[in-house]
């Protein structure tokens, strides 16, 4: 049993690279369902439930500047590719369709919790609030989301398998919709987006380990002193220090990501190993309990979806939207920026970019999109 901090460290890294390791090594088909984010989180979720190290002081303090200060270097790292300039660029038409997919992602949270509220008592609608911060941006975005309303660890549990399942199957739905993309511009009076022209950010060269170290230590470095700033901000039920940590880490991101820095190498290589490991320190904390609640948690999912599909046809509809830009704004919100331009390339190459930039724009709104469904959810809840 591991009593000392630095053991459990070195399981954290090893189990982060694990999974993602196979997926590389191996590309089984359980990834296409569930990711190795998500079975990292379950396989040191069992570590931690079959008591491979011991929760005391020492492993838990820990734990608790880890998270504490991973998270907000992790999103200033992800924000660094954000270039508002060039989303702006893409014209009304497609901004236009992000926003309805968004205002349906919107609506469909809070209808959900209105239609299971019942079933969902006390502060058991956190993992929606949790799973919109995901679904508006990735899985960032659900931890920032989860550590700023104060969510348990143990609900993490059923926020990502709900993600990573009902994402999966709507994956397979847009991807299969593609077919119907004549009939559906007819039906809308749309044109077709397939022949869209949009640059792409030129690569400044290979990642290099002095680029991966500035980067760190400036991550961190931005990390502490939006913790020390928070502390100067005012703070109320659902606007705590930790929030506010966590927007200025984002709004320092997208300012460096206006700057020539942005171009240096590196910081999506860092930011992919943080995300992962932050999951794993999250899990390392958690246990299994209250999982066998999650089939109510999957219902909620396939509802949300359901509910999206049906408003962002409906949009489609009044406003001539085309079938590939709606597919390709939903899975941006949905899916990220890593499934996005794989479903965009399915469509049309020329779409490729503007799924990567959707999908960055996600990112950016994300965590405040989920702070809004969990004020809204809070306000519904009651005391």
């Amino acid at each position: 049993m591991i009593h000392t901090v630095w053991p459990y460290l070195a399981v954290m890294l090893l189990a982060a690279g694990l999974f993602p390791a196979v997926e590389r090594r191996f590309n089984w088909r359980i990834f296409n369902v569930l990711p190795p984010i998500v079975l990292t989180y379950l396989f040191v979720t069992a570590l931690a439930v079959s008591g491979l190290w011991r929760v005391n002081n020492e492993i838990r303090t820990a734990q608790s500047m880890l998270t504490t200060h991973m998270v907000p270097a992790l999103l200033f790292l992800l924000m660094i590719n954000c270039d508002l300039r060039a989303i702006w660029r893409l014209g009304p038409r497609v901004l236009a369709v992000f926003v309805c997919a968004t205002i349906a992602l919107f609506v469909a949270f809070i209808a959900t919790f209105l239609l299971y509220h019942r079933w969902l008592p006390g502060d058991a609608w956190q993992p929606l609030a949790a799973l919109s911060g995901s679904w508006m941006g990735g899985t960032a975005n659900m931890i920032a989301v989860k550590q700023a309303i104060g969510m348990s660890d143990h609900y993490l549990a059923m926020s990502l398998l709900t993600d990573a399942l009902c994402y999966s199957m709507w994956v397979v739905v847009l991807f299969s919709v593609a077919r119907l993309a004549v009939g559906f511009n007819r039906w809308t009076k749309a044109k077709s987006s397939g022949d869209m022209e949009v640059a792409e950010t030129p690569v400044s060269g290979p990642t290099t380990y002095d680029s991966v170290l500035l980067w760190l230590g400036m991550a961190l470095a931005v990390a502490a002193l939006s913790g020390w700033l928070s502390g100067w901000l005012p703070v109320g039920s659902m606007v705590s220090g930790t929030t506010w940590t966590i927007l200025l880490a984002t709004a320092a991101g997208l300012v460096v990501a206006h700057t020539p820095l942005a171009r240096f190498p590196g910081a999506g290589t860092i930011s992919s190993a943080m995300l992962i490991s932050v999951v794993a320190v999250l899990a390392s904390q958690s246990n299994f309990a209250g999982i066998a609640a999650a089939p109510l948690y999957l219902l909620c999912g396939v509802t949300i979806i359901a509910i999206h599909a049906v408003l962002l046809i409906g949009f489609a509809k009044l406003f001539r939207f085309d079938l590939y830009l709606c597919g390709i704004s939903s899975l941006a919100l949905v899916g990220g920026v890593a499934a996005t331009p794989v479903l965009a390339a399915s469509y049309s190459r020329a779409l490729v970019p503007v799924g990567v930039l959707l999908a960055l724009l996600g990112y950016i709104l994300g965590t405040g999109f989920g702070l809004l469904v969990a004020t809204v959810m809070s306000a519904l809840a009651g005391p």
